[in-house]
């Protein structure tokens, strides 16, 4: 069965322009790092996050100026903004008439019933949704009681209080995240949720580290739910430029086919029969595509021998060795040329690309 048709049809909500939910396409997300305040910098952050092909941004705001600064940024970007929110109501509201396209707030760090009422009736008034960010690192002191720790299921309660609170008020533009550092049990919590509740859900594993151990951790976590049908969109955290996240994201949906975005590189791991600088070539072509959007399956490969065979299904590939290089297209030698020309020849080829 295709991972499209085995997808759970939630409830369908809006970030500005972009559809969440309701098997509208996985929205890829990412958060800016820079100070909201210095809205030069934000702005010049978020316009590389979405030419990477980011979808939806989140911002931190920490204080009062840098929700002002969100109606500064919302003039200079073409992406929905989210604002990120936590402790203090009176942030989410200034935010919202400030212009940001959705609010992320944790309700359980939020405050009193009647701040948290005040939040949602704000975002009533903008008709603008509400993310609730439930993290296994500050649940309610109750429910840590209840079950001894931060357990999967502490966690999809706090959610389901959340979202009951939210409901009351007579609001449902609810997307639901539920997030740990522990690959496993942000799993078991995620699908735990997914069972109680038709609200979209934003999935991640939270605080997942570097470069490395980040992409193991979100590829696992992520990859994971969104073969058992979870996950209206996702973000990778990484510390790390946040341009990292955003194609990290799109290649975990692209190794599962539900969406291609950018190009797809194949590469032979190397061995004894590799005399070229694959390791060089591939990083050099890499870095050349890393705002490409052309949804194109490329192989760079170390033997022209085998190379052509082993990466038949790639659209365009290039191989070499002993001083040759050759184009190919479809498993088909094309041309051959000096090996030095092995990053022209290909990053030519992708620019002259029609399907």
């Amino acid at each position: 069965m295709s991972l499209l048709n085995k997808r759970k049809k939630t409830r369908q909500i809006h970030v500005g322009d972009v559809k969440i939910g309701g098997l509208a396409p996985i929205a890829v997300q990412s958060m800016t790092n820079t100070y909201t305040q210095d809205v030069a910098a934000t702005v010049s952050q978020i316009n590389r996050l979405a030419q990477a092909g980011c979808e939806i941004i989140r911002v931190a705001v920490p204080d009062q100026e840098a929700a002002a600064a969100i109606a500064s940024i919302k003039e200079k970007i073409s992406i929905p903004l989210i604002a990120d929110i936590h402790f203090d109501y009176r942030l989410a509201i200034s935010s919202a008439k400030a212009g940001a396209d959705g609010l992320r707030i944790n309700p359980g760090n939020i405050g009193s019933v009647k701040k948290v009422k005040a939040v949602v009736d704000c975002a009533k008034s903008f008709d603008i949704p509400i993310r609730i960010g439930v993290n296994a690192g500050s649940l309610e002191k109750d429910i840590l009681k209840k079950y001894d720790g931060a357990s999967s299921e502490a966690m999809v309660e706090s959610a389901l209080r959340h979202m009951e609170s939210l409901c009351s008020f007579g609001f449902h533009e609810i997307k639901v995240s539920i997030k740990s550092s522990d690959v496993c049990r942000t799993i078991d919590a995620y699908r735990l949720l997914s069972s109680k509740t038709e609200f979209p859900l934003h999935v991640g594993v939270t605080e997942a580290g570097g470069l490395y151990s980040g992409i193991v951790k979100s590829s696992i976590g992520i990859g994971i739910l969104l073969t058992e049908g979870i996950g209206d969109t996702i973000r990778v955290s990484l510390t790390r430029d946040p341009v990292e996240e955003v194609r990290v994201g799109f290649d975990i949906l692209k190794a599962l086919n539900i969406r291609r975005h950018g190009p797809e590189i194949i590469s032979c791991p190397t061995c004894g029969r590799c005399n070229i600088d694959l390791f060089d070539i591939v990083e050099r072509v890499e870095q050349a595509l890393l705002l490409n959007p052309l949804p194109i399956k490329l192989a760079i490969m170390g033997c022209i021998v085998n190379g052509p065979g082993e990466a038949k299904e790639a659209d365009i590939g290039v191989a070499g060795g002993d001083g040759t290089g050759i184009l190919f297209k479809k498993g088909e030698v094309i041309k051959k040329f000096p090996e030095e020309k092995l990053v022209d020849v290909l990053l030519e080829e992708i620019e002259n690309w029609k399907e």
